[in-house]
């Protein structure tokens, strides 16, 4: 079972999933222009940006994890996003082998492996620059649907140096970013029961044909399938069976 709540990092969210059913398929993380901290069964690792559908590997165990606003975790974590893009990296060989073991052994020992991990990045914050005030906005008004050139031109770069900045912010330039922030507003859309072509265009598309191709290209899937299987998920299951989110 998927459960999160708001983090005391501003921003940021903490979330767990619990042992999955044997035989039961992983489901695809889509991209969502965030970096989380993660610890599955005694590992500590960060999944970095992605720029297509991720199918999570290692098994059923439990997880727990910390997912950052977007550009937030290349400060916390003293590593840019670029680096770190379609990857999933042990927390050694950012912080050292040592340090990340015995903060594993902390994670693993705690009675909730979310609010270890919660409180390990609260104690790394304390020493590690603030969130970029400029990139938050850039994420903001991305998100908002803004333009790229009126983003550029509103927190005061130019197009050469916002990519540059969100290259290590975010893992990609801004029109990447724009890109997977659209899609997520049209599936948020989608998931609401909102009809395709509505959800196109209220999201930013062109029209239903353009999310199409959007989903088919960073989701690995298309409109129906993922509607269907998001359908699956919501739907009350039977007593002795469950999904995960």
């Amino acid at each position: 079972m998927y459960e999160e709540r708001p983090a005391r990092l501003d921003g940021a969210v903490v979330w767990s999933i619990g042992p999955s059913p044997v035989g039961e398929e992983p489901v695809p993380v889509l991209p969502d222009g965030c970096m989380d901290l993660l610890w599955h069964d005694g590992r500590l690792f960060v999944a970095g940006p992605d720029t297509f559908a991720y199918v999570p590997e290692g098994g059923p165990g439990r997880y727990a994890g910390l997912r950052f606003a977007p550009g937030d975790a290349p400060a916390l974590l003293g590593v840019p996003a670029s680096a770190l893009r379609d990857r999933r990296v042990d927390l050694g060989a950012l912080w050292g082998e040592a340090r990340a073991r015995r903060l594993a052994e902390r994670v693993a020992a705690a009675p909730d492996p979310a609010d270890a991990l919660e409180a390990l990045a609260v104690d790394r914050a304390v020493d590690a620059p603030a969130p970029d005030p400029l990139i938050r906005a850039v994420a903001r008004r991305l998100a908002a649907g803004r333009p790229v050139a009126e983003t550029a031109d509103a927190v005061g770069l130019g197009a050469r140096q916002l990519h540059r900045r969100s290259l290590d912010a975010f893992g990609y330039g801004p029109k990447t970013l724009a890109r997977i922030l659209r899609l997520q507003r049209a599936l948020t859309l989608v998931r609401a029961g909102v009809p395709y072509a509505e959800a196109a265009l209220r999201a930013g598309c062109a029209d239903q044909a353009h999310l199409a191709r959007e989903t088919r290209a960073l989701a690995g899937t298309t409109l129906s399938a993922y509607a269907s299987d998001w359908a699956k998920r919501e739907t009350p299951q039977p007593s002795g069976s469950s999904t995960t989110a």
